[in-house]
């Protein structure tokens, strides 16, 4: 696996922070199956004396949304008691968080009390695919572009309307906007500094299509250092808005206007650190059996991207999101976009919405390119010209269909083992369960005095 990246806060310099009063407790979480964090505080001493070392309750890793669990997953937290895993902190991870005086936080991998890594782990299951990129002496580099939608509530009120009747920090859409972000300039501006304070390597920031629509963009790093990264910015960047009085959402589709996109920006490159991609003016052979793969493997890895009920209301047409499979050179209505030149070049994968989990959709990009270098696939030509009003072979419309792909795609069970393809089910059955038992307003609006 590649090298990691400069640690943000190294051991020593915490071990300061404490002595001077400055940093009182570490929270040490773990990303879940959504790419929440979830953990514990940790008295800021006890940490230095245990390394962090700390125990959760192994339901962690198999509930959904609503922190509800039950039989089907890989961990049925039921039948063992709810007993625990250990949360073993990765070093790497340790920072100091600005938005949170006192606090720093590392990130943390779960394993079983006999020392085996726990599979189903989001880290963990980028780590395999990682690993198998590491057999053929391969790294990955990774920048991933977020969006949030801005609001001029706070969370609480959002909550007593039901979500209904927000309004969004800017009145029109301000892509690329200079002026008219007097509304939302504030808390970007707070987000984007206080990102920058733990670590992170601000690339670009600006207005986006949908009013009340942001998009921060950091530095590209390793996979792994990335997702870490990203993980740490959803969180954060809802804390710094709650601190603001105002509430954002990563959520793939608010409403009928353009949804949150999470774009994964990704490279390959040698032991030796040397970009692998391009070859003269044009893709390596290397390159085009890699996206040849993400194309193959598209629909069937959807899940990992897309996996929510929410999500696929975010590929609608001429709503700025992918529909019909395809790659482009520079070309933003492909759902694999292929840009820059030399050593900048790299593939942008424009499926994942700003609700992905991003190991998870790192983790699928990967294994996919992987099955295309694999079976030296070939790759078709691009695209030209606009593939939203296209007709073609097209994502899957739902998450019932995702799922059912996903259950039955060899190329999952190949990559990930049958443990983590059952588990991930579990969980988007889960979803569907729940969606399908609720009565939306929608319904109510339709049916309540009329049918």
């Amino acid at each position: 696996m590649t090298a990691r990246q400069p640690v943000p806060l190294p051991p020593e310099r915490l071990r300061a922070a404490v002595a001077e009063g400055l940093v009182d407790n570490v929270i040490v979480a773990l990303p879940d199956l959504t790419g929440r964090l979830v953990g514990s505080r940790v008295d800021a001493e006890h940490y230095l004396d245990t390394a962090g070392v700390t125990a959760a309750c192994a339901y962690l890793l198999a509930v959904d949304v609503d922190m509800t669990t039950g039989p089907g997953y890989a961990i049925d937290a039921a039948a063992t008691g709810f007993g625990d895993f250990t949360l073993i902190p990765d070093p790497a991870t340790l920072r100091l968080l600005p938005w949170d005086e006192g606090t720093a936080l590392v990130l943390a991998d779960a394993h079983w009390p006999g020392g085996d890594p726990v599979t189903v782990a989001p880290r963990q299951v980028l780590r395999t695919q990682l690993d198998r990129l590491a057999a053929l002496g391969l790294s990955a580099q990774v920048g991933a572009e977020l969006e949030f939608l801005v609001f001029r509530e706070d969370y609480q009120t959002a909550w007593d309307r039901g979500y209904q009747d927000l309004r969004p920090a800017t009145r029109h859409n301000v892509d690329y906007a200079v002026a008219g972000l007097s509304d939302v300039d504030p808390l970007v501006n707070r987000i984007r500094r206080d990102m920058v304070r733990a670590g992170l390597r601000l690339e670009s920031a600006r207005g986006e299509c949908h009013p009340g629509q942001y998009e921060i963009v950091f530095r590209h790093r390793d996979a792994l250092t990335t997702c870490d990264n990203t993980v740490l910015y959803k969180t954060g960047a809802k804390q710094i808005a709650a601190a603001h009085g105002q509430a954002l959402t990563f959520m793939a589709k608010f409403d009928t206007g353009e949804g949150n996109s999470c774009h994964l920006h990704l490279s390959l490159r040698d032991p030796d650190d040397r970009p692998v991609f391009a070859q003269g003016a044009g893709m390596s052979a290397l390159m085009r059996h890699f996206v040849a793969g993400t194309l193959a493997c598209a629909r069937e890895l959807v899940l990992f991207q897309a996996p929510n009920v929410n999500s696929y209301k975010r590929f609608a047409p001429g709503a700025f999101a992918p529909t019909v499979l395809g790659w482009g050179r520079d070309n933003r209505t492909c759902p694999i976009r292929v840009v820059g030149q030399g050593e900048s070049l790299r593939l942008e994968h424009r499926v994942p919405g700003g609700d992905a989990n991003p190991y998870l959709a790192v983790a699928a990009v990967i294994a996919a390119g992987l099955h295309g270098i694999e079976q030296r696939l070939e790759l078709e030509e691009p695209f030209q010209g606009n593939a939203f009003s296209a007709e073609g072979r097209t994502l899957p419309p739902d998450l019932a269909t995702a799922l059912d792909l996903w259950r039955t795609s060899p190329v999952a069970e190949a990559a990930f083992g049958a443990e983590v393809v059952g588990h991930y089910a579990r969980a988007a059955q889960a979803e569907l369960d729940a969606f399908t038992a609720a009565v939306t307003d929608w319904e109510l609006r339709r049916g309540f005095e009329r049918l």
